[in-house]
């Protein structure tokens, strides 16, 4: 198969259907609200959308997403109309009562290919605690088991904070009793109500990196790491360095294996921020990701695919030579390039360096006069 070429067609494209979700989460980067937000695109122009992404070459993954998707009254029509034109579509629904046994069954009927819910804690106190509302926690652990009776593939998606880092460690257990295919760790972005939150460390993100790529050896489930690009470094360096076997979805297998029949390799091909990912908010407007709040039209205005080409921002994000600090010249640069969406969080700049990550490059120190001479010279 042909490697793609994200300068003309996206991997993976995300909806945000709506804003609207019962939750208040405390690290909601979208800062949902009860209901949805005026101006939300209408059912015709959320099927245009879809028929428009249907053409691209390869069909890209359709993610769903929000707020809360169930809380759009028409997410059926459009998951069906996505699945008659062929697309693949992945769904994040809140935990809220209107995630029932019913509903999980019904979206694996419509043809949902995956169900990705979220778990920020290993306990009812901490998870609930996480999400604004008491019983997310059971309610999260029965969709599991409703979507794997269904036979409906799970993945979890954790958000890592500084606080609640300590009490993932015992989440790798629970995981692999519920089936799960995938666990998504997010690492932190401060935006919405994120940014009240504490990120990790450099020094930590690495710590955490290499954990991460322990249990990838150990359990059955595949990990991936987001608005974390540096792990795909870190699963290169220890698989150079061990020769071992894992499933961490950071360097070379396909994310979604299940979502192509070609089992195209999302990470080989250096998906990040605007570069195969695209995101459309509720009210249509397109970001490189929904943590990177940067947007570059409005599918209102221009085709998606019009906006991804050609708008200066996608380009400049296509384009990892144009980065800076020593993210640019990292040997690892197109395979990680960096948390765009970090780098503009903390520093205003989308194209800086990831100041989250503890790596220092060969090239970097030889620009700064730092590397010892011996070494320079392979001795």
């Amino acid at each position: 198969m042909e490697r793609p070429d994200f300068a003309q067609y996206p991997y993976l494209v995300a909806w945000e259907v709506t804003n609207a979700c019962m939750l208040a989460c405390r690290h909601c980067r979208a800062s949902a609200q009860p209901h949805p937000l005026p101006g939300e695109l209408s059912t015709e122009e959320g099927l245009r959308l879809i028929e428009e992404v249907a053409t691209y070459r390869p069909k890209p993954l359709l993610l769903l997403t929000g707020g809360d998707p169930l809380a759009r009254p028409d997410l059926f029509s459009l998951i069906a109309r996505a699945r008659e034109l062929g697309l693949k579509v992945g769904l994040t629904p809140a935990a809220t009562p209107l995630l029932t046994q019913e509903m999980v069954f019904r979206l694996r009927e419509v043809g949902v290919t995956r169900l990705a819910l979220s778990l920020d804690g290993a306990s009812p106190e901490s998870h609930d605690a996480f999400r604004g509302e008491k019983g997310t926690f059971a309610r999260t652990l029965a969709a599991l088991d409703w979507a794997r009776e269904a036979g409906l593939p799970t993945q979890v998606n954790t958000t890592v904070t500084r606080d609640n880092w300590p009490e993932l460690k015992v989440m790798p257990e629970l995981l692999a009793e519920k089936g799960v295919v995938l666990w998504s760790l997010f690492f932190l972005v401060p935006v919405g109500r994120g940014t009240l939150l504490k990120q990790l460390s450099a020094k930590e993100f690495e710590e955490v990196l290499h954990w991460l790529y322990e249990v990838s050896k150990v359990y059955p489930f595949h990990v991936k790491a987001t608005e974390a690009h540096h792990f795909r470094r870190v699963v290169l360096q220890r698989r150079e360095a061990e020769g071992g076997k894992d499933r961490a979805l950071a360097a070379g297998e396909s994310l979604h294996r299940e979502y192509f029949q070609d089992g195209m390799e999302h990470s080989r091909l250096g998906v990040t921020d605007g570069n195969g990912f695209v995101f459309v908010s509720a009210t249509g407007h397109v970001a490189p990701s929904g943590f990177l709040p940067v947007y570059a039209g409005n599918v209102r205005e221009k085709p998606l695919l019009e906006i991804y080409r050609e708008s200066p921002l996608f380009r400049q994000l296509r384009d990892k030579d144009l980065l800076k600090g020593k993210c640019g010249v990292c040997e690892y640069r197109y395979v990680c390039g960096g948390s765009r969406a970090r780098a503009w969080a903390e520093t205003g700049d989308y194209l800086a360096a990831d100041p989250r990550c503890a790596y220092v490059p060969p090239a970097w120190l030889d620009l700064k006069g730092k590397r010892p001479l011996a070494e320079r010279r392979g001795a």
